[in-house]
């Protein structure tokens, strides 16, 4: 392994001039510090403190222009490029962006990062000696979390998403929460590195929270329709209300409007769990 790598900061000696900038060196390695990445403070007469990378050209390479993250820091960088077959590249702070393998992205493209979203990664390099974004794991998001209290519960919050699982999305809030959204409170699954706006509406004794990425009026519905279909389950798969029934005979048995609960059944309908005869409700058997 050589001892200049790519993807850390270092303070070396200049060793000579060239033509395109000065050569600088560790005593046994060197590389160029080129006339575009020096700044007014340069001094050939002392060690300059640079960071390494790889140029366009996959030469190591020398800046004085600090990056937003290196091999042992962590920060969130943006991403400014798309390839498909090749994954994503964000900007770290240098002339030069990094790519974020698509091995280290999700499988679907569908929730996979866009121009514009941010993603919290630290450098690695691979056994070609190649630099590269990596997005931190879940170990390394916990040592960001702040624990929600109670009161934080019905709180509006915005968060950018740091994990796509089948399970859920997780989300790390401007607060620092940790945040998880199950598919059922949202329309469509989130990106990784997208940024949501939410609701809290639980919080976990850890101090975790579970988000809705719905509209307040959506989560009556849907807990509306859960609460019907939950009644009609308790009575065989069959009750005695539809949409025709009196507003009294709803109110008294849902404790709901009306038109909340033909809300609940239309969504009930529409998701092809019941239907009506003769002014009763039915479960639709599978």
């Amino acid at each position: 392994m050589y001892n200049l790598q790519a993807g850390t900061i270092v303070t070396l000696d200049v060793k000579n001039e060239a033509p395109f900038g000065w050569f600088l060196t560790d005593g046994e390695e060197t590389v160029l510090l080129h006339h575009s990445e020096i700044k007014e403070e340069f001094d050939p007469d002392e060690p300059v403190e640079v960071f390494l990378f790889q140029d366009h050209q996959g030469r190591l390479a020398a800046t004085m222009t600090m990056p937003l993250i290196t091999q042992d820091t962590y920060g969130w960088v943006e991403v400014v490029g798309v390839e498909e077959k090749l994954g994503v590249f964000v900007s770290i702070g240098l002339t030069k962006d990094v790519l974020v393998s698509e091995d280290d992205l999700p499988f679907m493209y569908s929730v996979r990062p866009i121009v514009g979203d941010r993603l919290y990664c630290t450098l690695k390099l691979d056994r070609k000696e190649r630099l590269f974004a990596k997005p931190a794991t879940e170990d390394v998001m916990e040592e960001q979390f702040t624990k929600a209290s109670k009161k934080d519960f019905n709180k509006d919050i915005t968060g950018i998403v740091y994990r796509a699982t089948k399970a859920g999305t997780f989300i790390i809030t401007a607060e620092g929460y940790r945040g998880f959204i199950h598919d059922s409170q949202r329309k469509v699954e989130p990106r990784l590195g997208q940024k949501v706006d939410g609701r809290i509406i639980d919080v976990k004794e850890d101090g975790s929270v579970n988000v809705s990425l719905l509209g307040r009026k959506q989560e009556a519905q849907q807990d509306d329709a859960g609460k019907v279909y939950d009644y009609l389950l308790q009575r065989g798969g069959s009750m005695p209300y539809s949409d025709k029934s009196f507003p009294e005979e709803i109110e008294k048995r849902f404790a709901m409007s009306k038109g909340a609960f033909k809300r609940a059944l239309g969504k009930l309908m529409k998701e092809k769990k019941v239907y009506q005869e003769e002014g009763w409700t039915h479960q639709v058997k599978e």
